[in-house]
């Protein structure tokens, strides 16, 4: 957490919330979420270019920027955000309260007289510096973006289908599929009645083709309704998110089932994380 849906809803809200304006100066307060360069490397590099673009791949957010008399096109550098458990991203305009500020570890003063803050309450996340080239390699390890059109039937059966993994690990595999977490594996998985638990190269190609579409459809909702928040997250306005209402298993172990009235069941015996699923529904 946050995953797919939440930094989509931060990188949205970021890029027409800041694009445009330039960056006066770099306040490090916590170092160590600082990655591939120093806070004084960083400060120079940044001080002066003009934030061009905002976005989002997998668990990231990433901040193109530009210098301020180059084609809107030219990035000499890229900030890259991984909030991972408890960071994020917010804008603040001056009104942000004495609590949020406590757990601030970087701010960007922006040339509108705003302040782009990194907050993280146990600083497991980083922000790293990155050239557009080693931006590119770090990108390329990563797996297939689940809303990608690109991403059809085929492409996704065979993900899914050559694997020996638990579905549910597979589909948190970074390396296989970019931004799916948790909450939204469950959820899928749910969706689609198939067991957390199976084998993905068990699944038939119907079973792989719902899968898929549940998948985009909980992800699309959820950006919809601009994330999930159960406790930290909070988008670039300071907000929570409202998808929580719309969870159908995470977090509701022993609940009855939305589907069938059965009781769910929680167990964290596939992968150390919490797992809900129905074993009437879930096949």
């Amino acid at each position: 957490m946050p995953e797919l849906p939440e930094t989509e809803t931060i990188a949205r809200d970021l890029h027409a919330m800041v694009c445009g304006t330039s960056i006066l100066g770099l306040e490090v307060i916590k170092a160590d979420v600082l990655r591939e360069a120093s806070a004084a490397d960083m400060a120079a590099a940044l001080t002066g270019l003009h934030i061009a673009r905002v976005w989002r791949r997998a668990k990231l957010i990433v901040l193109d920027m530009r210098y301020a008399m180059a084609d809107e096109g030219d990035a000499p550098w890229r900030i890259v955000v991984q909030p991972r458990f408890t960071g994020g991203l917010i804008v603040d305009d001056g009104s942000l309260s004495i609590a949020d500020r406590a757990y601030v570890a970087l701010t960007l003063r922006l040339s509108d007289g705003r302040a782009l803050h990194y907050r993280d309450v146990r600083r497991l996340g980083t922000v790293a510096l990155m050239a557009p080239d080693r931006f590119t390699h770090y990108s390329n390890a990563l797996g297939a973006e689940p809303l990608d059109p690109q991403l059809g039937d085929t492409e996704f059966s065979g993900i899914v289908r050559g694997s020996r993994q638990a579905i549910k690990v597979l589909l948190m595999d970074q390396k296989r599929l970019a931004g799916v977490g948790n909450i939204y594996a469950n959820e899928a998985l749910w969706l689609a009645g198939i067991d957390p638990s199976r084998e993905a190269r068990t699944l038939s190609a119907q079973e792989t083709q719902q899968l898929r579409e549940q998948l985009r459809a909980v992800l699309s909702a959820s950006i919809a309704a601009r994330g999930t928040s159960f406790r930290d997250y909070r988008d670039a306005r300071g907000e929570r998110g409202a998808f929580v209402a719309q969870l159908a298993v995470y977090g509701r172990a022993g609940a009855p089932c939305q589907r069938c009235t059965r009781r769910l069941v929680g167990t964290h015996a596939i992968d150390g994380r919490s797992t809900v699923f129905c074993p009437h529904c879930q096949r």
